[in-house]
């Protein structure tokens, strides 16, 4: 009876372990859950692609069906489809007009192409110029379908620009070759069906049996590869995962690179990245819900630290190394400026009075801050661009000394000084007017007053670092931050940036 109990107990040891050891393995490093994703390819894309995919298939368990065909008749079907997951556009006016129609969401850039000409091995029939198509009537000539593939249609505009669309569009339709794709076009050069054709330059270099020839009309415009996540994908962030995967330096771009494309410079791969964002106190309220969204979605960890910007910076001089930086005024991003790429100014912010609802003290002024009895509160002019803001402000104004006298509280952050108003603390502080919206205590409790001076105004810079490895993540965090304007506004900050995405 023992034996039958120790046989029980050890079953259920097992099978407890099993359960955590699964249970481990899929909560580990090897990705998100298995499941399947279908990607729209441009057809020139196909090779390195297929190389890609069948890595990533190894490494993740995660089947990739690919569509191909030319970047044109993809968008087409998919624009009545409105389904798949991911579409690799061989050029990114693809992906512009993807975004018009409301088809694609993120977009991350994969690598460049030229157009040329592309010409049997040895060029026999001496082809160097476009001119020379004209001057020779025995030439026969492929293009791409200007309407299906993006060759085609980047080759009809360049054709048009130098006038030669029209000279050498009816020798194609008469005895050359109008195909879909580009492969198709360079299959056709292959077989000698035709005597030339326009392709890309990395198609080109994937045939032995063909030459390519640099044209200047061509060199001056390349066009850049992007692989967009759709905007009805129902697995945003498996999507968003393998299209990492593939622009990653050390991943996907490898396979394009050793197929003789020119890559762009692609983040590192992390199967969940993680970022350190640095964000002013002030701007918590307008970003945090965002940075929770954009997590979720991307699958990626961002660890966030708000404080005053004093502080901040501080932080960073003394070995802190933030991925982004979100300043509450410009001073405080010029204080570190050579740790980060240009910054985009993006939001401002009013300065203003907050004193208790009904205002006992008949607060109206600055100068009004430095009556008797007045207790102040104000921002640490060391530890946040709030304090040295307002103490700027009050020089300029001839009043700081008169007021520092009634100073009692000073804080490194504005919602902290919110708080001592609710509190009885003190009878006035000087904050950021987000500072005051942000807070439903406030609001019910306090009342604000405008300052009407120049300087009580903040204008809050966005910046990435130039050192780190993931500057694609990072740019399409900042787009995502600054992409619903009402968080910001609603809470009384003022765009600075573009006022469309």
């Amino acid at each position: 009876m023992n034996n039958a109990k120790y046989v029980f107990l050890g079953l259920v040891v097992l099978l407890v372990s099993v359960v955590v050891i699964l249970s481990n393995t899929n909560s580990g490093e090897s990705g998100p859950a298995p499941q399947s994703l279908d990607l729209y390819c441009a057809a020139g894309m196909k090779l390195p692609v297929v190389a890609v995919v069948k890595d990533y298939e190894e490494e993740y368990g995660v089947k990739v069906n690919i569509i191909y065909g030319g970047s044109g008749t993809l968008l087409n079907n998919l624009e009545v489809a409105q389904k798949g997951d991911l579409y690799l556009a061989a050029d990114y006016s693809y992906i512009e007009l993807a975004r018009e129609k409301n088809l694609v969401a993120e977009a991350i850039p994969v690598n460049q192409l030229r157009a040329g000409l592309a010409v049997a091995k040895g060029n026999p029939k001496n082809i160097n110029t476009l001119q020379d198509l004209i001057d020779n009537p025995e030439i026969k000539i492929g293009l791409a379908n200007p309407d299906a593939a993006s060759v085609g249609q980047f080759t009809k505009s360049v054709l048009l620009k130098y006038d030669y669309w029209k000279k050498i569009e009816p020798r194609v339709k008469n005895d050359g070759v109008f195909t879909g794709t580009v492969n198709e076009l360079a299959n056709n050069l292959k077989l000698n069906s035709i005597d030339v054709a326009i392709i890309w330059d990395a198609v080109a270099a994937q045939y032995s049996e063909i030459d390519f020839i640099h044209m200047p009309e061509f060199d001056n415009k390349p066009k850049n590869t992007t692989i967009g996540i759709l905007n009805f994908t129902e697995k945003p962030t498996q999507a968003l995962h393998f299209a990492r995967y593939l622009t990653a330096k050390d991943r996907g771009l490898l396979k394009f690179k050793e197929m003789g494309f020119n890559i762009v410079k692609g983040d590192k791969w992390a199967n969940k990245p993680e970022i350190n964002f640095f964000g002013g106190g002030m701007l918590r309220p307008a970003v945090e819900e965002s940075i929770h969204e954009f997590e979720k979605r991307e699958g990626v960890v961002i660890k966030t630290t708000f404080n005053g910007c004093g502080i901040l910076v501080s932080q960073m001089k003394a070995g802190s190394k933030p991925d982004a930086y979100f300043a509450c005024d410009r001073k405080f991003m010029e204080a570190v400026k050579e740790r980060f790429e240009t910054s985009t100014d993006v939001t401002s912010n009013d300065i203003v009075i907050v004193v208790e609802k009904g205002n006992p003290k008949q607060i109206q002024t600055l100068s009004d801050l430095a009556n008797e009895g007045v207790k102040v509160g104000l921002g640490h002019p060391d530890k946040s661009a709030l304090g040295y803001l307002t103490m700027i402000m009050l020089q300029e104004n001839d009043v700081y000394d008169a007021i520092k006298k009634n100073v009692t509280v000073d804080s490194p952050t504005g919602d902290f000084l919110v708080n001592q108003i609710s509190l009885h603390s003190v009878d006035a502080v000087i904050i950021y007017k987000s500072n005051f919206l942000a807070s439903p205590s406030a609001k019910r409790e306090c009342e604000m007053i405008g300052i009407n001076v120049p300087e009580a105004k903040a204008v809050q810079p966005y910046a990435i670092s130039k050192n780190n490895e993931h500057k694609n993540l990072l740019t399409r965090l900042m787009a995502h931050l600054l992409r619903d304007h009402s968080r910001f506004t609603d809470i009384g900050f003022h765009w600075e940036g573009e006022k469309s995405e």
